[in-house]
């Protein structure tokens, strides 16, 4: 009775607009009106313990750190630095953007930020030089994705607390992905402008001029460096890592840099502010909903009928993808984390899956969920950077989606994609 109460109140809340976090709340609420094992205040409860975490601190300090890398001028030198090197091949502004996207993954743990960082700047630009509007659209979504798969990761953090796997572990299996993911589409984007004949920058490559990009983006290419080298020297925890850097940031922003005023800071805290949030309203009622899952053995049940079903691992592996793909259609990446991790990761544990090689799949897969319709955040955030319809966004990412599945189901196969780092530097 009270597992129908919960997943089906999901499913009508969800179904009629209520958002998210809400929605979770309310079914967690009604499901322990329904039964008396735990006491109705238990979801405000959770609200404020499951918020009162260590590690749960990272993800406002990221966001905060990806919002003024945006408004402080680090994409932009990045991006100066990426065409220097790369402009001049066929489709060289393409392959750019997913350069930069990557490099600016490895600074902000957020893929819609990505995408309106590096977006704003190189679509107007692409435009000019004679890309189709759908093609750069669907590219910068795409590229923006990557920004949850290479560390530091918002998703793999709030994984690595679920399911008290090492986040720094987390962190480590995401490189190989987040490469992989990035060179199929810098290849995809190679072919895709020698089709259509879009070509590179003309202007010759000379050395003066690169040492000259590399000096003045020194800090922004030093970055990724301080905060991820600390983390892997034992310097500092993810968590701190996550305040290096929006210290770094903010540093870089008003006083290297000189690109944020004390007026114009305002702006990008605001919008921190404004995602955190959200996300922690989210955790918070995700946490509840996963406790009463547990209480009701749900994901014990679900294990047992997939095993069922089938006590092969590759066709398990299978079911899953093909579930979260599903899912990331219609649900935020940080609830769906919360609420299916709990879930699936007995039924892969059971398979022989290591948690940190599940914990990327799961990553992986949810990053393809921000370009797939209706949800699809990073489609909306393209659109609105190009003042376009939807419908113009969607009409260029199916080979995107393509190339994404394709990397999905390497890293699904291949452990050794996701485990060799972690491995190594055990």
């Amino acid at each position: 009775m009270v597992s129908a109460v919960l997943l089906v109140s999901l499913i009508v809340f969800l179904v009629l607009g209520v958002p998210v976090g809400i929605a979770i709340g309310i079914a967690s609420a009604a499901a322990l009106f329904a039964g008396d094992t735990l006491s109705p205040g238990y979801v405000a409860q959770t609200l404020v313990s499951s918020t009162d975490s260590f590690p749960i601190m990272a993800i406002p300090l990221f966001i905060l750190a990806g919002e003024l890398m945006g408004a402080g001028g680090v994409s932009r030198r990045i991006l100066h630095v990426a065409s220097v090197f790369f402009g001049r091949m066929a489709g060289g502004l393409a392959i750019v953007t997913v350069v930069v996207c990557m490099f600016f993954a490895a600074v902000s743990g957020s893929g819609p930020a990505t995408v309106a960082a590096v977006g704003s700047m190189v679509v107007p630009t692409m435009l000019k030089k004679g890309y189709s509007k759908s093609f750069t659209l669907a590219l910068i979504a795409t590229a923006g994705s990557i920004g949850v798969i290479i560390p530091p990761s918002i998703p793999m953090v709030i994984f690595g607390v679920t399911t008290s796997t090492s986040i720094s572990s987390m962190f480590l299996g995401g490189f190989g992905p987040g490469l992989l993911i990035g060179l199929s589409l810098v290849i995809y984007c190679h072919y895709a402008a020698k089709k259509n004949g879009w070509r590179g920058d003309d202007e010759a490559f000379t050395w003066p001029h690169a040492r000259a990009s590399i000096n003045d983006a020194k800090w922004a290419l030093l970055n990724p460096v301080i905060i991820l080298g600390g983390i892997y020297a034992g310097v500092f925890t993810p968590t701190e890592a996550a305040a290096v850097a929006a210290v770094y940031a903010f540093v870089c922003g008003v006083f290297i840099h000189r690109e944020l005023s004390w007026k114009t800071l305002m702006e990008p805290i605001g919008q921190a502010c404004s995602t955190t949030g959200t996300t922690m309203v989210i955790l918070g009622c995700a946490s509840a909903f996963t406790r009463i899952l547990t209480i009701e053995q749900i994901p014990a049940m679900i294990t047992d009928w997939l095993i069922n079903i089938t006590s092969n691992g590759i066709l398990i592996l299978l079911l899953i993808n093909i579930l979260l793909l599903f899912v990331g259609c219609f649900m935020d990446t940080t609830p769906a984390i919360l609420v299916l991790s709990p879930i699936l990761m007995p039924v892969a544990l059971s398979v022989g899956v290591d948690p940190v090689h599940f914990g990327i799949i799961m990553v992986c897969n949810l990053a393809i969920g921000f370009i797939t319709p209706p949800l699809g955040i990073d489609l909306f955030v393209a659109a609105r950077i190009g003042q376009a319809p939807l419908e113009v966004v969607t009409r260029g990412i199916v080979p995107f989606i393509m190339v994404m599945i394709g990397c999905l189901l390497a890293v699904t196969y291949i452990p050794q994609i996701s485990l060799f780092l972690p491995e190594l530097l055990k």
